[in-house]
């Protein structure tokens, strides 16, 4: 395994990537928030103080997404053809799981898009909540899948 984002001396770079072919590229990632039930039957009832808690974290999270290039030293920005973010509510682990599905057709992939959407969006609902419940919890943050490119079809799992 070579760590791309190094030169030879060692100095950190962002990798070139003029040569590469351009193709369909899509990335899965994960995390959940993990919070009071009291929280989560507020969210679910749409009675959070400062609203629509996940409305404003679809928003974020996509922005998130389109951003990751501002955020992130080494990525390159990206033309984004898809930004999607699903929610799951459970009311068994207290928890939100928030799954970020980006795409592109370009010359990189989009892992880090999909994982910053995640991120952004789970930070989001915490902002918006954290005045009755500061005890929230995000983990678990992680790629599940990806697919284009030369190294071809990841999936968290396979072997």
């Amino acid at each position: 395994m070579e760590l791309t984002h190094f030169d030879q001396s060692g100095k950190a770079r962002m990798v070139d990537v003029t040569e590469k072919n351009e193709t369909k590229r899509v990335a899965v990632a994960t995390g959940r928030i993990v919070m009071q039930p009291e929280t989560l039957a507020l969210i679910r009832r749409g009675e959070m103080g400062k609203g629509d808690v996940l409305g404003v974290a679809q928003v974020a999270g996509v922005m998130g997404a389109k951003k990751t290039w501002e955020l992130i030293p080494m990525c390159h920005p990206l033309l984004l053809t898809g930004v999607k973010l699903d929610y799951t509510l459970n009311d068994t682990e207290n928890s939100i799981t928030v799954q970020a599905t980006v795409s592109t057709t370009g010359k990189t992939g989009v892992e880090m898009e999909a994982l910053t959407a995640v991120s952004v969006a789970a930070l989001t609902v915490y902002d918006m909540c954290k005045a009755v419940d500061k005890s929230m919890t995000i983990e678990s943050i992680q790629l599940l899948h990806k697919s284009g490119g030369k190294s071809g079809i990841y999936s968290r799992g396979d072997k």
